[in-house]
């Protein structure tokens, strides 16, 4: 038996259950992972609350790192012994162990630790997609990213810098403009006291940017268009203040401005691919361009909890859960 949060209803973190669960061994093409650290992402709290459909009841999670302590049949490329991440498959990484397909496994290499490698899983590799697949920077640009002291967003700021792009980045207080600017945004705008067009404007002389990055959604949807030139592009990756809608008449208006709605599914295969995304995240990290660790540490009793802190825009950086 081992420990897992389980869920039988949508609704508040308060759904949220640790309970005792059997994990079997692996079938044909599986691997039993004993995870070591546990990823809090924004997407949880769309499955948690019914904004993203799931199959209740259910476990929770698509994003962890430990050591695979079983293989199945016809596994060839994992090893037991072997230290590993994930980002997608099933829910359930909110667990103590579990059994996955082994084809979504990340083998970890030696230099980066259990700990760094909870916050480059879903997040780095979000990164590595939007920056360098969904509109490929080529350096020199200026952008705008909005939430730039957010888990991806640290990882988004030191990816810039590294690659000589210009970031805008988005916040909502005076600590996380000094935490972003720290890690490599080289504008900072506090939401909460500026304007961002206003300072956007400012900044780029009144040309706007080429492309805007948002994971906020329904609240920035506007700001984010009339920030972006002429057929600049709008790179809608995420929803945490609510769902977007765009008539396309508004696109036109605006500038006749692209728009698109990524998800990893479909950046990330096939497993070749993956491999490659995390290889060149990797050797960011490895050559210290990139340095990331966990901001916020809950047990995994604690999951309910750091969903609250979540919602709350009490966390900065990446969040992880211990089992």
């Amino acid at each position: 038996m081992t420990q897992a949060i389980r869920f039988y209803e949508t609704g508040g973190p308060e759904v949220l259950r640790l309970e005792n669960v059997a994990v079997g061994d692996p079938g044909p093409g599986q691997a039993r992972v004993r995870h070591s650290y546990i990823a809090l992402n924004f997407i949880d709290v769309y499955f948690r609350s019914g904004r993203y459909p799931l199959a209740l009841p259910n476990g929770l999670g698509s994003d962890a790192v430990g050591v695979v302590e079983a293989v199945g049949t016809g596994v060839t490329d994992i090893r037991v012994g072997d230290r590993v991440g994930y980002l997608i498959g099933p829910q359930g990484a909110y667990a103590q162990a579990r059994v996955m397909p082994a084809e979504v496994l990340i083998p970890l290499p030696d230099g980066i630790s259990d700990r760094t490698a909870a916050t480059l899983m879903m997040k780095g590799m979000t990164a590595q997609y939007l920056f360098r697949q969904v509109y490929p920077l080529q350096g020199g640009e200026t952008i705008l990213y909005h939430a730039a002291a957010g888990g991806v967003g640290l990882i988004a700021c030191q990816w810039a810098r590294a690659m000589g792009v210009n970031m805008i980045g988005t916040v909502s207080t005076d600590e996380k403009a000094e935490l972003a600017r720290a890690n490599g945004c080289a504008h900072t705008i506090v939401t909460s006291r500026e304007s961002i067009v206003e300072r956007v404007k400012e900044i780029t002389a009144g040309k706007g940017v080429p492309v805007v990055y948002d994971s906020v959604g329904k609240d920035t949807l506007m700001d984010s268009l009339d920030c972006l030139q002429p057929r600049g592009s709008l790179v809608s990756n995420g929803t945490s203040s609510g769902s977007v809608v765009v008539d396309s008449s508004l696109l036109a208006a605006k500038g006749s401005i692209w728009m698109t709605r990524p998800a990893m599914m479909h950046y990330i295969q096939p497993r070749s691919h993956m491999l490659e995304m995390a290889a060149e995240l990797f050797e960011h990290v490895l050559a210290g361009r990139i340095v990331s660790e966990p901001q916020q540490e809950f047990a995994l009793a604690e999951a309910a909890q750091a969903h609250r802190a979540l919602e709350a825009r009490k966390t900065v950086g990446a969040t992880v859960l211990v089992p």
